[in-house]
């Protein structure tokens, strides 16, 4: 493990554990838990879990949005996943998004890279192999649906992923799913509270 992924991994953890202790005044929450109907509006007929009340109602952001566009552009679309979508551009990652697949894809919110420290995350956005290295972790070259997931799977990185619980309430490795199976042209996508950090040999 490099220098540099060392540091990103220590200081992960402290934001993570900053994040679990912080309480009600903390700036990086995860979007307000939806109301029932927003919540079981999902299931069998679309994405559910507590942040798809962030997501648009409608236009291109929208779940029927997304659904008509490859991954990376209707992530583009996604107000929650600015973030993201910045550091695959970064990374040259849109095209093949775009073109291949179909994917898994474990999209961390805005939020999530928000409990990194922001000098840590610079130099990440620095280093497109380490940068590369971790968005690949969150990708899965097949494309696989709430109620099929769960188990370990290899990522486009190469390391195992294990994926565990039901929906909508997967824990993905050390992160939590906060929306689950969201459709696009070439993908399903879940939103997920952390970054995941690929292996130390990976």
């Amino acid at each position: 493990m490099s220098k540099s992924l060392k540091a990103l991994v220590a200081l992960v953890a402290i934001a993570t554990l900053a994040a679990a202790c912080g309480g009600d005044d903390d700036d990086t929450a995860t979007a307000p838990a939806a109301s029932p109907a927003e919540t079981t509006m999902a299931g069998a007929s679309g994405p559910e879990g507590p942040a798809c009340s962030a997501v648009p109602a409608d236009g291109e952001g929208s779940f029927d949005g997304m659904a008509d566009d490859p991954v990376a552009t209707a992530a583009s679309n996604n107000p929650a996943l600015t973030t993201l979508v910045a550091a695959v551009s970064q990374a040259g990652l849109v095209d093949t998004l775009n073109s291949g697949g179909p994917w898994t894809v474990f999209a961390p919110t805005d939020a999530a890279f928000a409990a990194i420290p922001a000098d840590t995350m610079d130099a990440v956005m620095a280093d497109d192999e380490m940068l590369t290295g971790i968005l690949t972790y969150h990708v899965v070259a097949e494309r696989i649906e709430p109620d099929e997931l769960g188990g370990t799977y290899e990522t486009v990185n190469g390391a195992e992923l294990t994926v565990s619980g039901a929906a909508p309430g997967f824990a993905v490795g050390d992160a939590s799913v906060v929306c689950s199976g969201i459709q696009t042209d070439n993908a399903t996508v879940y939103l997920i509270d952390a970054v995941l950090l690929p292996p130390s040999d990976s």
